[in-house]
């Protein structure tokens, strides 16, 4: 078998899948009355093991409004197959006709019918005429109480489902994206099947030479799965041929991280930090994974154990807040899982032996299900993969809890040889994984009582086993919430019931009572002042997030927030001075405390600065700050000692929320501010890349309007066109080049440099004409009375910040 390599469509392939296409505005047909599947709506569904696939409406990201399904295919010889045919009508399943969403309603028939006699009563209108026919379907049980475990549905359909995988992959093995390739391969190593290891060994030879040392197109999710692949197998077969192939690829990974501990699409770059987005959580916690098993497969490198630990440390941030996000960002807290990615983490905390974090990451799991598992920011591929990982983490009840709430979804999209087929999220044209091949990442959740393979709980769970009672609270907690219907059952709640979930474990359903309790009329704040002078910690989290959704109206708050910002937890302190922020005016005593904190010399138990950042958010915002729009009657003193730490934060986006202050102050109230301002100009925050250019722009466009003299090389150096990003970069930069007009006559030889660098790279020619390099140089060049100059060390006799 050839080597592994980048080849061309498959980056393509993954390209795509960095972005999952919109949702798309299309008509609900009626299907009975001669209407068709409008055009351009191309998503259809795998109809579960019957052989058939349909069409149902879609409207942001829900089916809930559908009531018809239109067969587009049937397979000849399927259960289907002279009982269904494209262009039926499905109106109905298990004998009733839809009434919620006929996706969830077909899923579940399906279960119903395997349970029983295998009979799937159907209410199909075919040329004008409705009647009831049958699929016949094998017997397979019901899910157990207990599901996966102690399931024989779950056993039967495991071995299906690897038999036919192992069919395929002997058939066509280089067959697939990397990704696709390597969970199928653990999911036949976690079988435990020894006829399937000539299989699984193949796909370990093929990708033991992966590299991509140049660093080109998204390889990072490709190492993650690839190491994965290889510790695994040698973790469970002995097998050490492998080792050296691992200990490269381990060296790479621990190579490829950045400074602060992340990874992005691709690989640290030469500066020490990521280009693109910057950092990205869905490849990295596979790749951080992989690290944890390779060092389990006894890999030494001298750098390994500091790469676990800070990228652990960046995942454990997020216990307690939220999701984790898509990449160094505030917690995800619309919905209990994103991606997959608190299941990812759940099982590295597992292995990892933190048993607070891998419970609180697969309680997120847990409670992430329906139309909070068909959705992400690239498809949910990632959302299934890790979801059983995760969720059977807190034992047999949670996993079975789960399976009877959301067993249907992995039902649908059974098909009738067993194997699996990414259906997507609902919407009228198909995700980026389009006929991805999701057998392994399906199966892997039917493998975790096996406990073959670290992914499938080889490692025991060091998170408390939840009893059923506590699992179906879990499960519910993630219900009455959608894509489209978003709150809107949570109206039927009454104000009570508001008031105890923002006392939830859950800080999703706190954010989701929040809310609520903000949209309606009457002062909560008596009860919301008891909640924050209790011990309990999550009472006090509600609290503070209702105050900061009903702004103003919690100003009856502020000496309670106030005594909040005193709390042991960083997590409370910086919600009680978002909510102060969000109070506004009322809220104004309580600034100099803020500036306080903001000022204060870094913790060793904050190392990262985290309060820090949040403070820089909930002072400087422009939007939602409490100084973001003006600095009256703020203290200088205060305030400089402030931004100037701000400025220092690794964050850029916290960076880029000082810039109002640049606005609202005046140029001599700022001057002992240049030395601090210049270095964040020269120094890029090591996160937070994607927002990290804003507050550099900012200092640019400050030096150049006060003609600092600093400034001038920096109109050239930071377009910088190698990084991502450039297109925002040059106008700005330009502009400012503009500002200093003949003062900057030294940078004409750069500047013709960069128009020959563009040139050649064929850097969008329409663009770069309308940027006019070389017009911005001859309005150099006639400047005949250039200004005047000044050094930052001029104006700051000692230096600031």
């Amino acid at each position: 078998m050839r080597p592994i390599t980048l080849i061309a469509s498959v980056i393509l392939a993954l390209v795509a899948t960095a972005v999952a296409a919109p949702p798309s505005k299309v008509s609900n047909p009626d299907f009975t009355k001669g209407e068709s599947i409008p055009e351009g709506a191309t998503h259809d569904w795998n109809l579960g093991p019957t052989g058939a696939r349909g069409w149902m409406y879609s409207n942001k990201l829900e089916t809930s409004e559908a009531r018809q399904i239109m067969i587009t295919t049937v397979d000849p010889g399927s259960p289907a197959d002279g009982v269904l045919a494209p262009g039926d009508v499905i109106l109905g399943a298990g004998g009733r006709l839809f009434k919620t969403d006929p996706r969830t309603e077909f899923g579940q028939a399906v279960g119903l019918a395997e349970k029983s006699s295998g009979r799937l009563v159907l209410i199909r209108w075919r040329d004008g005429r409705r009647t009831r026919v049958a699929v016949k379907l094998p017997t397979l049980g019901r899910y157990a109480a207990t599901a996966p475990f102690d399931c024989s549905k779950s056993t039967a359909i495991l071995e299906q489902g690897c038999a036919a995988l192992a069919r395929r992959m002997a058939a066509n093995p280089e067959k697939g994206s990397p990704i696709e390739r390597c969970y199928n391969a653990l999911a036949l190593l976690s079988s435990g099947n020894e006829e399937y290891l000539p299989l699984v060994r193949q796909q370990v030879e093929a990708f033991s030479t992966y590299s991509d040392l140049e660093r080109r197109g998204l390889h990072s999710w490709w190492y993650g799965p690839i190491n994965i692949l290889l510790a695994e197998y040698v973790l469970a077969t002995g097998d050490r041929t492998f080792m050296p192939n691992l200990e490269r690829i381990t060296g790479e990974i621990v190579e490829g991280q950045s400074e602060v501990g992340s990874w992005g699409h691709r690989m640290v770059q030469t500066n020490g930090r990521l280009s693109g987005y910057g950092m990205m959580n869905a490849p990295g916690l596979p790749m951080t994974i992989s690290l944890v098993l390779a060092r389990k497969a006894g890999v030494e490198h001298p750098d390994l154990d500091d790469a676990i630990e800070k990228s652990a440390r960046l995942m454990r941030f997020y216990v307690g807040k939220g999701s984790v996000p898509y990449g160094d960002h505030h917690p995800w807290i619309e919905t209990h899982d994103d991606n997959g990615k608190n299941g990812a983490a759940a099982v590295l905390f597992n292995l990892l032996g933190d048993a607070e974090a891998a419970e609180y990451f697969s309680r997120m799991s847990v409670a992430s299900h329906g139309n909070e598992r068909d959705n992400g920011h690239t498809g949910n591929y990632f959302n299934m993969l890790w979801a059983m990982p995760g969720v059977a983490l807190s034992g047999s009840d949670a996993s079975g809890a789960w399976m009877e709430e959301f067993g249907w979804y992995y039902d649908l999209a059974r098909r009738w040889d067993g194997t699996f087929q990414h259906q997507g999220p609902p919407q009228a044209k198909p995700d980026s994984y389009r006929n991805w091949d999701a057998t392994g990442a399906m199966l892997l959740a039917y493998a975790q009582p096996l406990g073959r393979i670290h992914l499938t709980g080889r490692t025991p769970s060091t998170a408390p086993e939840v009893d059923r009672r506590t699992a179906e609270d879990l499960v519910a907690d993630g219900r009455d919430w959608g894509s489209r219907t978003r709150l809107e059952s949570w109206s039927d709640r009454s104000n009570r019931q508001l008031l105890r979930n923002l006392e939830s474990w859950s800080p999703v359903v706190r954010e989701r009572a929040a809310i609520e309790l903000a949209r309606r009329d009457g002062d909560p704040t008596a009860s919301l002042r008891k909640m924050l002078r209790r011990d309990d910690p999550y009472a006090r989290l509600g609290a503070c997030q209702a105050a900061i959704m009903l702004k103003e109206r919690a100003a009856p708050l502020v000496d309670e927030l106030r005594a909040t910002l005193e709390s042991d937890d960083l997590w409370t302190r910086a919600k009680a001075a978002e909510a102060i922020a969000a109070i506004g005016g009322p809220a104004m005593p309580a600034l100099p405390d803020l500036l306080a904190m903001l000022a204060e010399p870094a913790d060793a138990s904050d190392p990262r600065r985290m309060e820090q950042r949040y403070l820089c958010f909930a002072l400087f915002d422009r939007r939602d700050g409490m100084l973001g729009r003006s600095l009256e009657g703020v203290d200088r003193d205060d305030l400089l000692a402030a931004v100037a730490a701000g400025l220092r934060n690794e964050d850029g986006r916290a960076r880029g929320a000082v810039r109002s202050v640049y606005q609202n102050l005046s140029f001599e109230a700022i001057t002992p501010l240049l030395p601090a301002i210049h270095e964040a100009m020269i120094e890029p925050a090591p996160s937070g890349i994607m927002f990290a250019d804003e507050i550099r722009l900012a200092g640019l466009d400050l030096f150049a309007e006060h003609g600092i003299e600093e400034g001038v090389p920096w109109c050239v150096t930071m377009i910088d066109p190698e990084r991502w990003g450039m297109g925002n970069r040059i106008e700005r930069s330009l502009n400012a080049l503009r500002v200093y007009g003949g003062a900057a006559r030294g940078q004409i030889p750069r500047l013709k440099a960069l128009q020959a660098e563009l040139e050649a790279r064929k850097w969008n020619p329409e663009r770069l004409r309308k940027i006019d390099i070389p017009g911005r140089i001859r309005e150099i060049e006639n400047d005949d009375a250039p200004r005047t100059l000044r050094r930052i060390d001029e104006l700051t006799p000692g230096r600031a910040g």
